[in-house]
């Protein structure tokens, strides 16, 4: 059926909600907005007229799209190249939603939308809609076909395996400029020990290449390894060189409101590291080199005014 310009508006102006629905869904923004057109089709093929709640409809039919997407993807991460990662997002992206609350704030952080893997697509989906939209029960049932009682126990799950993986705590920006500031002046120092005394002990490295540039298959673990490792990442190499170019550009900044590292070159986004920070140190860093997942942090890059590099390496 033809859309009306009430019914076309009355998408448009749902679409940055949905957008950022699917993104802490699907852990990508390509594949969320690939979500969100065949949302618009269903929609453009339905008899508006009809529906009652269109928020409502549209929420049901995205939401099932991004289950079944989720389901196949599991069976692609089988075959996927080293390790997973999602596609970060920088400071100021839209479809990174609402950050009001910290349930908000905590849905989109990267580490926990890494952890999110570890659900069930209906554990994910019931994590979203409550946490970070904060759905009621007994619409998040209407949306998956559970009852209520059902989908407060999956959220009960959804949130005990997230907590037992989780160690992110919330600390200020400063504060956070300043251990990222720390952390490069370390790492690009030649010695292990400064870099040692940011990490905390069960601190882990983990990167995505998706094949097409080098990381390593196994996350590193463990101060001392992990020090050396991102040591060594600092060093100019002419693999390094043959990637990246001679002299990237390395940027502090935020991503999925987290410290982030942006490494640029020639206006091109080749790598974001994002750290997961505690009271006690550096717990994680995970660091995305994959061009396919960077393509929407370059526009985004190329869009903002990002001020003076840290740093420029190699």
């Amino acid at each position: 059926m033809a859309l009306t310009m009430n019914d076309t508006d009355r998408f448009e102006a749902a679409m940055p909600r949905l957008e950022a629905i699917a993104y802490r869904l699907l852990g990508s923004a390509s594949d969320a907005e690939d979500a969100v057109q065949d949302t618009f089709l269903r929609w453009q093929a339905a008899d508006t007229g009809r529906i009652e709640v269109p928020e409502a409809w549209l929420t049901k039919v995205l939401t099932n799209l991004c289950l079944n997407q989720l389901t196949s993807a599991r069976a692609r991460r089988e075959t996927y190249v080293g390790q997973w990662l999602p596609e970060p997002l920088l400071a100021g992206d839209p479809m990174l939603g609402p950050a009001d609350t910290a349930e908000q704030r905590e849905s989109v952080s990267y580490a926990v939308l890494a952890l999110m893997e570890r659900l069930s697509p209906n554990e994910r989906a019931v994590y979203v809609l409550r946490e970070a939209f904060d759905y009621p029960h007994r619409q998040i049932a209407e949306i998956l076909d559970l009852t209520e009682a059902a989908s407060q126990q999956i959220l009960h799950r959804a949130k005990k395996h997230v907590a037992d993986g989780k160690a992110r705590t919330e600390i200020d920006e400063a504060a956070a400029r300043r251990i990222v500031e720390e952390f490069l002046a370390a790492a690009t120092s030649g010695r292990t020990e400064p870099l040692v005394r940011l990490l905390t002990g069960d601190a882990i490295a983990i990167g995505d290449g998706g094949g097409k540039v080098p990381a390593r298959a196994r996350a590193v673990e463990g101060a001392l390894a992990v020090a050396k490792f991102m040591r060594g990442l600092f060093r100019p190499s002419p693999a390094k060189r043959a990637y990246v170019g001679d002299s990237p550009e390395v940027h502090a900044t935020t991503a999925n409101g987290a410290p982030a590292l942006v490494a640029v070159s020639d206006s091109r986004v080749v790598g974001i590291i994002c750290l997961e920070i505690t009271a006690d140190g550096i717990i994680a860093f995970r660091s995305q080199v994959n061009p396919d997942k960077l393509e929407r942090a370059t526009r985004q890059w190329a869009a903002s005014d990002h001020g003076e590099p840290l740093l420029t390496i190699f």
